[in-house]
């Protein structure tokens, strides 16, 4: 279950988009990353993997939401900027613009699988 984030300022979407899968605050996520500002693919990728959540290596060019993996990040060309959004179960959770039903408005759309690893 995803509880939503609204970013805390215009920089950070990546933060809040790990804080909402982690079931952090944005705050822990910038403490952790040293970063308050625009997060990189690295970023996302170590912190997710760091806190065991395994991240596809792959990026995948989406058209429709029927295509998406059940849990996965977003990297969407916005009309404003490149932004990290989440969906999960048929759920957007985007840190601009809210819970939404489908992608926010975007020129070009990738994504990378999340899967949560399982806790012996």
């Amino acid at each position: 279950m995803i509880e939503y984030i609204h970013e805390p300022t215009d920089l950070q979407c990546g933060q809040a988009v790990l804080a909402m899968v982690l079931g952090k605050t944005v705050e822990e996520i910038v403490i952790f990353l040293q970063n308050d500002r625009e997060t990189t693919l690295a970023e996302m990728k170590r912190t997710f993997r760091e806190h065991g959540v395994h991240m596809s290596d792959e990026r995948i060019a989406v058209q429709k939401k029927e295509q998406l993996p059940p849990l996965c990040l977003l990297s969407l060309e916005t009309p404003r900027c490149w932004h990290w959004s989440l969906y999960a179960d048929g759920t957007f959770y985007d840190p601009e613009h809210g819970v939404m039903s489908d992608f926010p408005r975007a020129n070009r759309k990738y994504y990378w699988k999340l899967e949560k690893q399982s806790v012996l």
